[in-house]
């Protein structure tokens, strides 16, 4: 029993080694990832892809929070309303953080452990608050949500173009009837231009070979996204450990 465990952990050890992520104690992945030949057919493909479509809108509501309660907890710090602010701006952000490392343990694999509560020194509620201003890990949640916007918005882009553009050519064989039947084209047509000497410069997807080698190329493009979106979520999952870990 334990023989088979330590091979399980070496073979852990040997996919760290090969470019995935590091896990410090208390964090571990929950499933393996599937071999490069059968990774754009896999679930776990599909949950990497579901997590960077679905982490646009949810990095947009964790900015807007954050940006908003932080310029108003500042723009009334000289009153007491800015620190009760701040201390909230803190606590919604271990929210979001929550929320985060929930969508990275379900649709990433990994499991990274919460950080520790919030230690109050001091009784009552001014006590409450300045607990939460010294909320080392509340703020590290909130420079999550304003950092990771502009990553989601990246990885959005280029995880739906790859994935539609591959499986659109991959699949162009099923469909290319529909270029000749309802329109003027004999196939999908690539460029159409004159140049300076009046030349036509016309290309169409037309002949079987044409349609064999761009079905090739798309299918070849489905394997090299899978490793694209593979890049893209591993940064998720090492600001997940960084900044919202323990």
């Amino acid at each position: 029993m334990s023989s088979s465990r330590s091979t399980e952990d070496r073979e852990w050890d040997v996919l760290g080694a090969h470019g995935d992520d590091r896990r410090p104690a208390g964090a571990r992945r929950t499933e393996r990832r599937p071999a490069l030949w059968r990774a754009p057919f896999s679930a776990y493909y599909y949950r990497e892809v579901g997590y960077a479509l679905t982490g646009l809108p949810v990095a947009i509501a964790g900015f807007a929070v954050s940006v908003t309660l932080f310029c108003l907890g500042l723009g009334t710090f000289v009153t007491v309303v800015g620190l009760p602010v701040l201390g909230a701006l803190t606590s919604l952000a271990r929210g979001f953080g929550r929320l985060e490392r929930a969508r990275v343990r379900g649709m990433l694999a990994l499991d990274v452990p919460g950080p520790e509560p919030v230690r109050r020194v001091r009784p009552g509620s001014w006590g409450a608050i300045t607990a939460r201003l010294g909320d080392g890990a509340g703020w590290k949640a909130v420079l999550y949500q304003v950092v990771m916007l502009p990553w989601a918005l990246f990885s959005f882009t280029m995880t739906l173009v790859f994935l539609v553009l591959g499986w659109a050519l991959t699949l162009y064989p099923l469909y290319h009837w529909v270029f000749p039947t309802y329109t003027s084209w004999k196939g999908y047509r690539v460029f159409d231009f004159r140049d300076s000497d009046g030349i036509r410069h016309l290309y169409e997807i037309q002949s079987p070979w044409q349609i064999a080698g761009l079905s090739l190329a798309g299918l070849l493009l489905v394997f090299l996204t899978t490793q694209l979106v593979r890049g893209l979520t591993n940064v998720n999952r090492a600001a997940a450990l960084g900044l919202l870990g323990r």
